[in-house]
C-alpha cells in the first residue's frame, strides 16, 4: 500500500510539472494568450478523454438526479472562474508570488468554518492561516515586477477557488463524486467558454496569432489536453488514497518542484521568444526575462 501511494503520488507530481511546462511553452514561448480558446479546448478535451473512460468502463461516472446537478451548477461557474482569472494572473506574475497568492485561498476556507460553521479551529492552523496572509500582504510592497492588472485576477482567482472548496465541502455525502464533479465541471466550461469566446475578442483576435498554422503549436495544445486530464485523474486518485494532510505534502512538493525548475530555467528555453525569420521561415530563438504561465488546478 506504501509503495502505491509513493507510485500515485510521483504520478501526480509528474503530470502537474509536464502539463505547467507544456503550458509554459504555448503561453510565454508561443504567446497564446487567449484564454477563452485555450481553456476551452483543455476542458473539451478533458470532457470528451472522461467520456469515453466512461464508455469503456475505466471511470465511474454516475447517473445524477437533477437536483444534484443544479446544486452544484455555482460550483461550476466558480471553476471557470478559477481557470480563467488563474490564467490571466499566471501570465503577468512570477510563479512564485502567484502561488503565494493562491494559497490565500486557504484563509477563506478557514475564515469560514471558523465564523460561519463555528468549527473548533487549532491554534496551528490559525497561525498558519495568518502566515499566509501576511505572506500575501507583503508582496506588492517587495514585487520589483509589480503587475496591478495581475494581482487583480489573482484575488479573483484566490477568491473562486475558496468559494469552490467551501461549496465542496458543504455537497451532500455521496450526492457527486470527484469525478462527477469534474465531468459536470466540463461539461459546462465547454459551454460556457465557447459563447464567452466572442465577447471577449479572442475568437477574432486569434487569427492574427503568427503560430496559428505553427505545428509545434498544435502539438503543444494537443498534449496540454490530454496532460490536463491525466492531472485530474492523478488528483482524483491521489485523494482517495491519501489524508488530506498527505494530499497537502504532494501538493507541496509538487509545487515547490515547479519553483526550483522555473528559477534553474530562469535563463534556458523555458523563458524565450520566437520570432519568424522572413526569409528562411525558420524560427529564431532570442532569451525573454519575462515570467509568464499558465493555471492547471483543479481547486485541489
Amino acid at each position: 500500500m506504501c509503495m502505491r501511494r509513493c507510485l500515485v503520488g510521483l504520478t501526480f507530481c509528474t503530470c502537474y510539472l509536464a502539463s505547467y511546462l507544456t503550458n509554459k511553452y504555448v503561453l510565454s514561448v508561443l504567446k497564446f494568450t487567449y484564454p477563452t480558446l485555450f481553456q476551452g479546448w483543455q476542458t473539451l478535451i478533458g470532457g470528451l478523454l472522461l467520456h469515453v473512460s466512461w464508455k469503456l468502463g475505466w471511470a465511474e461516472i454516475n447517473s445524477s438526479s437533477r437536483s444534484d446537478v443544479l446544486t452544484w451548477l455555482p460550483a461550476s461557474v466558480l471553476f471557470v472562474g478559477i481557470i480563467y482569472a488563474g490564467s490571466r494572473a499566471l501570465s503577468r506574475l512570477a510563479i512564485p508570488v502567484f502561488f503565494t497568492l493562491h494559497n490565500v485561498a486557504e484563509v477563506i476556507i478557514c475564515g469560514h468554518q471558523k465564523c460561519f460553521q463555528k468549527e473548533k479551529t487549532s491554534p496551528a492552523k490559525i497561525c498558519s492561516a495568518l502566515f499566509l496572509l501576511a505572506a500575501a500582504g507583503c508582496l506588492p510592497f517587495n514585487d520589483s515586477q509589480f503587475d496591478p492588472d495581475g494581482y487583480f485576477w489573482a484575488v479573483i482567482h484566490l477568491f473562486c477557488v475558496g468559494a469552490y472548496k467551501i461549496l465542496q465541502k458543504s455537497q451532500k455525502p455521496n450526492a457527486l463524486s470527484d469525478i462527477d464533479q469534474q465531468y459536470l465541471n466540463y461539461l459546462f466550461s465547454v459551454v460556457l467558454l465557447a459563447f464567452a469566446s466572442h465577447p471577449t475578442g479572442d475568437l477574432l483576435s486569434v487569427l492574427d496569432f503568427p503560430f496559428l498554422y505553427f505545428y509545434r503549436f498544435h502539438g503543444s495544445c494537443c498534449a496540454s489536453g490530454f496532460l490536463g486530464f491525466f492531472l485530474m485523474v492523478s488528483t482524483v486518485k491521489l485523494k482517495s488514497l491519501m489524508s488530506p494532510g498527505q494530499c497537502a505534502a504532494w501538493i507541496f512538493f509538487a509545487k515547490a518542484t515547479v519553483n526550483w525548475l522555473r528559477d534553474q530555467s530562469e535563463s534556458s528555453l523555458t523563458f524565450l521568444d520566437l520570432e519568424p525569420d522572413s526569409q528562411s521561415q525558420i524560427f529564431s530563438v532570442e532569451p525573454h526575462g519575462g515570467d509568464h504561465g499558465w493555471f492547471i488546478d483543479i481547486a485541489v
